[in-house]
């Protein structure tokens, strides 16, 4: 790959974004002006609820209600989707899940629904998360008080995609990668709990 390439329109020959993904902006605020807390309603996905960790933080996920949700059901996320905030923190994206299907997502992101038979989600996801990328990408925002992408941007994006069989390929050694380093903060966590009654027990020994 040769993400760190400057792109312009006349002298960058990679496919663009939109030759693989069909890129969606939320709706405006004026739709979503019923928002609420609770649990009933259809969870709505804004900008604070992605995490670091490319997925869906749902402790505080606020709702439409499901008649206001049927008529905005062109915003609906599906399994695949890729939802990536358009305004504030840019660059932080979510890869969404099964359990996310038939959700909605708010007017400061943008919905990147990629066509799977040539682009595997999770490949889309860690490519454009990837630092060169990111700055590529960044690069490109519009500037302002709050940077800014918009879909028409997003879909002119330049990317580079290898073949399906390498796009799996890459995935899986990813994921391999993400599950030890799940291992290793889950030893962390333990020793730095464990640090302070090793210390107690230690100090009432003396």
């Amino acid at each position: 790959m040769a993400p760190e390439r400057p792109w312009s329109a006349s002298g960058d020959d990679r496919p663009r974004l939109g030759h693989f993904c069909r890129v969606t902006a939320g709706p405006s605020g004026s739709l979503l002006d019923n928002l609420h807390e609770g649990p009933s309603g259809v969870p709505v996905v804004a900008p604070p609820d992605l995490t670091e960790d490319l997925t869906v933080d749902t402790r505080r996920l606020r709702r439409v209600s499901h008649p206001q949700a049927k008529r905005l059901a062109r915003f609906e996320l599906r399994a695949g989707d890729v939802l990536l905030v358009r305004q504030g923190t840019l660059g932080r994206l979510a890869l969404i899940k099964h359990e996310q299907s038939g959700w909605l997502y708010s007017s400061s992101c943008l919905r990147i629904r990629p066509d799977q038979s040539r682009i595997l989600p999770g490949y889309l996801a860690a490519y454009l998360t990837h630092p060169p990328v990111q700055r590529e990408l960044l690069a490109q925002a519009q500037s302002g008080t709050v940077p800014s992408l918009n879909s028409t941007m997003l879909t002119e994006f330049p990317v580079d995609i290898p073949a399906v069989h390498r796009q799996h390929d890459v995935v899986a050694a990813l994921e391999d990668i993400d599950e030890q380093i799940a291992v290793q903060r889950m030893m962390l966590d333990r020793l730095v709990a464990l640090r302070p009654s090793v210390f107690e027990q230690l100090t009432r020994e003396v």
